[in-house]
């Protein structure tokens, strides 16, 4: 490796290691930011769950530091969340000087798009599914049960929801890269379609509570997200066919 092409390689490191900080200096503003209301966001996320619960029931700590740390863990992973944007600007400040002017024109609308149903696929969770999922559970218990969730273990639970319908969400845009990179083509996922159904419902199985009601409630949104991936990669590769001809 010659002195310039160190040289060079050194100057990627710091610029990665600069754009690391400010990520993670974003995350760490708006923790501060909302850390005094953290007692409110963790009421606002226990909601659908209270509003479940039996008259009379409430949510209970079984350990002493518990109603200091679960709403302070639930701040910080909803400070995470609210950064992304920034941090998915830092990633694309380092990665597009090295890409070409069309490979920026597809990759930026991919990661716009990926904020938008990593959110979407969150508040579909909140809005949707935990009442169903939570109605659920706290209505087929025996009758001299006194339900009393415990608020550790009730925020893993909603983060893991949070999380796996967030990420599932991603989906269009997962397909649209990998018929982008040459990985697939939208005939070979098609043809591919059953195999692809029972594979979304083992997916399903592994990211949420071992129910089937909520199983359900994810793979069925992942199926609709499969399809419209299709749609968006036929129609991409459609107009990348048509450039090309134009070019010829």
């Amino acid at each position: 490796m010659s002195e310039s092409d160190n040289s060079g390689f050194i100057g990627h490191l710091i610029e990665l290691r600069d754009r690391l900080i400010k990520a993670l200096l974003s995350v760490l503003v708006i923790f501060l930011s909302l850390v005094y209301f953290a007692n409110d966001i963790y009421a606002f996320v226990a909601n659908p769950l209270v509003l479940s619960l039996p008259e009379n029931a409430t949510m209970i700590a079984t350990d002493v530091t518990a109603p200091f740390f679960a709403p302070f863990k639930l701040t910080l992973f909803v400070s995470l969340f609210l950064a992304i944007p920034f941090i998915l600007h830092q990633f694309w400040g380092f990665l597009a000087p090295g890409l070409y002017q069309h490979e920026k024109r597809m990759l930026m609308p991919i990661l716009l798009s990926s904020v938008v149903l990593f959110y979407a696929g969150i508040a579909f969770c909140y809005f949707v599914v935990m009442p169903i999922i939570l109605g659920f559970f706290t209505a087929v218990g025996p009758a001299m049960m006194t339900l009393s969730p415990d608020i550790s273990s009730y925020l893993a639970f909603i983060l893991k929801l949070f999380f796996a319908f967030g990420v599932a969400f991603e989906i269009p845009v997962a397909i649209m890269l990998l018929c982008w990179s040459g990985v697939t083509t939208t005939q070979s996922l098609k043809d591919k379609r059953p195999y692809i159904v029972v594979g979304v419902f083992v997916v399903a199985m592994f990211l949420t509570p071992p129910d089937v009601l909520s199983q359900t409630l994810l793979a069925v949104p992942m199926l609709l997200l499969f399809e419209v991936g299709i749609i968006l990669a036929g129609i991409y590769s459609k107009k990348s066919e048509q450039q090309e001809m134009n070019n010829e």
